[in-house]
């Protein structure tokens, strides 16, 4: 059914002159395309000059994650050179069994504790870049963000929840349309 239809229910009154006996109806807006804006309308928008509270905040959560790891990378240390020790220990010498399960924990350990200061030095860079960096910084701290959250769920069930929090808030941050503003803004 259309507007001219005139068995159509909800259209005007057919036949009847607009001002005998029926107020003549105004154009109702919004059918139709909508109209462009003014030329130059948006040029005018002002990008931030400074950092906002949120990607401010995003930063911060990242330099906490980075001191985060700094402990984990401390803790998982010392743990590699306890079992270190205790394998040199000579009452566990005979124990074949502990010199193998000593052998394995112990590069694990150290590469755990590889891995760790790794990923501290990643939210260490993410976190001075983000004053500077352009819209590959956003990316990456989103990234980070994502793989430090989905890393604090599966394996560090109990301690990787600060983590999980903490990335999932930094990717929140970062990803909303204020970082989206700071890290697209121009540069002059």
């Amino acid at each position: 059914m259309s507007f001219g239809d005139p068995n159509n229910p909800y259209g005007p009154p057919q036949g009847q002159q607009p001002g005998y006996g029926y107020p003549q109806q105004p154009q109702a807006p919004g059918y139709g395309y909508p109209q462009a804006p003014p030329v130059g309308a948006y040029q005018g928008a002002m990008a931030p000059t400074s950092m906002p509270g949120t990607v401010s905040a995003a930063r911060v959560l990242l330099w906490v994650i980075a001191g985060l790891q700094l402990l984990g990378v401390a803790l998982f240390a010392f743990s590699a050179a306890s079992v270190t020790a205790a394998k040199n220990d000579s009452t566990l010498q005979d124990d074949a069994a502990f010199q193998q399960l000593a052998d394995y924990s112990t590069g694990m350990l150290w590469a755990v504790t590889a891995f760790a200061l790794a990923w501290g030095v990643w939210a260490i860079v993410l976190a001075v870049k983000f004053n500077s960096g352009r819209n590959g910084v956003r990316i990456t701290a989103l990234v980070f963000g994502i793989l430090t959250a989905i890393l604090g769920i599966y394996p560090f069930i109990v301690v990787g929840l600060v983590h999980t929090v903490l990335a999932i808030l930094v990717a929140i941050f970062v990803g909303n349309s204020n970082g989206s503003a700071w890290f697209n803004r121009p540069r002059y």
